[in-house]
């Protein structure tokens, strides 16, 4: 769960948004003013700031740019000023995005969603299972029926490549492409050779890397 700080002086703003934002799935701290909102937001423990750039104490410009200092946790600027000089004002404090006064909690939602999902996007399983194939991204190693087996790494980024993919043709021009890259000088005989290869590696299991008479290969989750 990530986790939110709302520094915001109108307590009848953070009473109408805060729940708002914990029904969404978001664990929320709040301050009430500037200096008390840049000592908690220093902690380290948040994801995501949201900052009222009119503040007792230190107004939201100066906790930005004292923040920045020492954190790039990402700061959404709440602000009742709408024009040019302030929006640009906050984003040279170091604001990563502003939403002006008034909002909808929904609004503000929205925003804080898309901000979290570009500052820390989901990391992509490391571990691929097809039938009795496994692929560990990491590591480059390949397993049936997880005995390990050897792969070189084109090998391995094609069958991962198809993997990804389960019962998608793909045309030897597109392999090429994607596995070898358009710099690549070589032709469809390259994408056969390892084909071959591959399916030497499987052992019983070869009737999975199928091939498409006159469109390409595939892997079949059908045929293992």
């Amino acid at each position: 769960m990530h986790k939110l700080l709302m520094v915001e002086d109108e307590e009848r703003i953070r009473e109408f948004v805060v729940p708002y934002l914990q029904k969404a799935g978001f664990e929320v701290d709040e301050a009430g003013d500037g200096i008390t909102g840049l000592e908690m937001a220093r902690s380290g423990r948040y994801s995501l700031i949201l900052l009222d750039i009119m503040l007792p104490g230190m107004d939201g410009r100066e906790v930005c740019a004292q923040l920045r200092k020492t954190s790039s946790v990402p700061v959404l600027m709440l602000t009742a000023k709408s024009e040019e000089a302030d929006i640009v004002g906050g984003f040279e404090s170091g604001a990563d995005d502003y939403l002006t006064k008034p909002f909808s909690p929904r609004e503000l939602t929205v925003r804080v969603k898309a901000i979290i999902a570009r500052a820390y996007p989901e990391k992509k399983s490391a571990i691929l299972e097809f039938g009795p194939l496994t692929l560990d991204t990491d590591s480059q190693q390949a397993a049936l029926d997880a005995k390990p087996f050897a792969l070189t790494p084109k090998e391995f980024d094609l069958l991962l490549l198809m993997a990804r993919h389960p019962n998608k043709t793909f045309p030897r021009e597109q392999l090429l492409s994607e596995v070898w890259g358009y710099e690549a000088v070589s032709d469809a005989r390259t994408v056969d050779t390892h084909v071959k290869q591959i399916r030497e590696k499987l052992g019983v299991y070869r009737g999975m890397l199928e091939t498409v008479w006159g469109k390409g290969y595939k892997l079949n989750e059908n045929n293992h």
